[in-house]
């Protein structure tokens, strides 16, 4: 780790991970690096077991459907599942339903699928305060909406969404409700049968604790959900084509096994330290961070009217500088590191009006940030205030007649 440096971008990536994530990844690799269900022998036998042990402990931590592991399947990222979802879940004449919170992930697979599927979309936005009302969700749908899918919490402004509500009213009215996990996926406890979630995507990078490169989707029985992709399984190899029972179903060729062992040592660093105590002790950093940023004068903060259903990410501008300049200054003068820009999100900009300040400085708070660091953070951006107030002051005395 650099020396000295503050890490406020864990919404993109969680780091630093755990000291044991790290060992059991090189342990595991070193031991048991070997290609899982393609062989006999008793090393590629252990590797499948790792596999198939965190198929169940993953399916238990989502509240998925417990007699049904093998829907828990494994893949790049939360990108890649959100992408076999909606393929699989959409055809011509088709409708969708989505929000402006939602993640390039999302938006980028649904424009595709209108340009040159015969699908329609509809887009909702969030409210002032940044949050999706579900009766918005319920005058969208039309007969033809076969799918509405959710960013249960925003990478960008924090809020996290009513999905529970959502889910409800899609339930009732047969609708695939999915939830992109991204953010929320060991920071806030998920139960897929309590909050009617049909089909979930998640990442192993973030909060989860694992490493880049693994992720993956976990479906409901009942959910139908087509194959999209063909390829290797490493089982029924003679049979032509791919495979459609899960899990090969939604998985093709090796695996990450690197990334399997480091989200099984993820999951006991999350049992041992406890998602909800984890995510109270965020909340606190975060209060603190958005209580000292509202008393600096020329900030502007986005979604933080309260913290109530929020994640422990911060979003803000200052007066007079674009969000890129923030970030420099904070970089270079103050060794924060923070993220700048529209976030792979561009919608949400859109709405919040953004767009023209190149979106905005994101403060995303993780597992082993602290109170020293938030204090940091709060008198590095006074000062950066402060400069860009002198310096209106100074181009306003300028160019007075």
């Amino acid at each position: 780790m650099e020396k000295d440096l503050i890490y406020f971008d864990n919404a993109a990536t969680a780091w630093p991970k755990p000291e044991s994530v790290y060992k059991f990844m090189i342990d595991f690799y070193r031991s048991t690096g070997v290609n899982p269900g393609r062989s006999g022998f008793d090393l590629a036998l252990e590797a499948g077991s790792l596999l198939d042990r965190l198929r169940k402990r993953l399916t238990k931590f989502f509240g998925g459907d417990e007699d049904a592991p093998e829907r828990l399947c494994f893949g790049y990222n939360a990108t890649d599942a959100l992408n076999l979802i909606i393929a699989g879940s959409l055809a011509s004449g088709d409708h969708v339903i989505t929000t402006n919170l939602e993640h390039n992930s999302v938006i980028r697979p649904i424009n595709h699928l209108v340009r040159d599927g015969g699908v329609t979309a509809t887009f909702v936005p969030f409210d002032n305060s940044g949050f999706v009302d579900p009766d918005d969700i319920a005058r969208a749908i039309r007969p033809s909406t076969k799918l509405v899918i959710v960013n249960h919490g925003s990478n960008v402004i924090g809020t996290v969404q009513p999905v529970k509500e959502i889910g409800s009213l899609c339930r009732d009215r047969g609708i695939t409700f999915a939830v992109d996990t991204a953010q929320t996926a060991g920071v806030t406890p998920i139960n897929m049968k309590e909050m009617n979630i049909d089909v979930l995507a998640f990442t192993g990078h973030k909060a989860l604790m694992g490493c880049m490169g693994i992720g993956g989707l976990c479906v409901r029985k009942h959910v139908p959900l087509r194959q999209t992709r063909s390829g290797g399984t490493g089982v029924r190899s003679a049979y032509p084509y791919h495979l459609e029972e899960y899990p090969w179903r939604m998985e093709f060729g090796t695996p990450n096994m690197v990334g399997i062992a480091a989200l099984w040592a993820g999951q006991d660093w999350l049992d041992e330290n406890g998602v909800a105590a984890l995510h109270t002790r965020e909340m606190r950093l975060a209060r603190k961070l958005v209580d000292g940023l509202r008393q600096i004068e020329g900030v502007r903060l986005y979604g933080c009217d309260h913290l109530d259903h929020h994640l422990s990410t911060v979003m803000m501008n200052v007066e007079g500088l674009e969000a890129a300049d923030v970030g420099i200054m904070l970089d270079v003068d103050h060794n924060i590191a923070t993220r700048t820009g529209l976030h792979c999100a561009p919608l949400v900009h859109q709405q919040l009006g953004t767009v023209e300040k190149h979106g905005g400085v994101r403060f995303s708070i993780g597992a082993f940030n602290t109170e020293p660091q938030v204090d940091a953070a709060i008198h590095a951006v006074g000062e950066i205030a402060r400069w860009a107030a002198a310096r209106r002051t100074r181009q306003a005395t300028v160019t007075a007649p």
